[in-house]
């Protein structure tokens, strides 16, 4: 499975984006589905994810409320919606997939995409 994310930017305070990501080789409705970011000098951690059997998705309490989780399988993709962007949401941010059930833990993932850069700045 290759992942390819996109859609990350400069972006100001309390703004919005929408990350998606691409999949090849097999479909995403058989896969679990998680994002993840990366600041500078920090540990990878879990933002979200979505289960393939379950239908049900998982945020982290960082960006519950404010992070939308969704699938696409008609273009085989996943997509994050962010709103309400604050600096603190600055990072790499990752797609992932797994074909066991979703997890927090980065180790938990088979497949990676390369990453796309949220710039959250005034």
């Amino acid at each position: 499975v290759q992942l390819q994310a996109s859609g990350g930017g400069l972006v100001q305070p309390g703004g919005s984006l929408r990350l998606s990501c691409s999949a090849s080789g097999r479909m995403l409705s058989s896969l679990s589905l998680g994002w993840f970011r990366q600041a500078p000098g920090k540990e990878r951690e879990f933002v979200s994810a979505s289960s393939w059997s379950e239908g049900r998705t998982y945020y982290a309490d960082s960006v519950m409320g404010r992070f939308t989780i969704s699938r696409d399988n008609t273009k085989n993709t996943v997509n994050l919606e962010m709103n309400n962007l604050t600096p603190e949401d600055t990072a790499v941010y990752y797609c992932a997939a797994t074909s066991s059930g979703p997890g927090v833990h980065p180790a938990q993932y088979e497949y990676w995409g390369q990453g796309t850069l949220v710039t959250v700045s005034s």
